[in-house]
């Protein structure tokens, strides 16, 4: 019985680490830089935070980042912007879901650039991470 105690504890603690991971371990890009679309994503979840109370808090966060054309859904518990930071005229998108999950909120963003642009991972991180942390500023 003991054997099983124990196993139980280890298995309920690493899905709490799994769930506690940060912005910047869930960080991903796919994609090849000025040859293919390249696609940003990551994702964190803040336990007793309510996905509307997220979602406008992170509002301000996207426009803290410079995104323009910022339009929030409500229903669909989404933020949709996007930026032409080269003047081209050629945006680069940017989409932020807050759902519920279990007590608390999860928080997904996503950036994608179209082929012939480039951002680096880091400063991409870097302003994705920006916007989630400020869910809970």
């Amino acid at each position: 019985m003991k054997h099983l105690s124990i196993a139980t504890v280890l298995l309920v603690a690493g899905h709490s680490v799994a769930a506690a991971q940060s912005c910047e371990k869930n960080f991903k890009a796919s994609g090849v830089p000025l040859v293919t679309p390249v696609f940003y994503k990551t994702w964190q979840e803040f336990p007793k935070l309510k996905p509307e109370t997220a979602l406008q808090r992170m509002a301000r966060g996207v426009a803290a980042e410079g995104f323009s054309g910022i339009e929030i859904n409500k229903a669909l518990g989404t933020i949709e912007a996007y930026q032409d930071t080269a003047g081209s005229g050629r945006l680069q998108t940017l989409r932020v879901v807050a759902r519920k999950r279990g007590s608390g909120t999860r928080v997904d963003a996503m950036f994608d650039i179209q082929v012939g642009q480039v951002a680096t991972k880091q400063v991409v991180q870097e302003g994705l991470c920006n916007i989630i942390r400020s869910a809970t500023e």
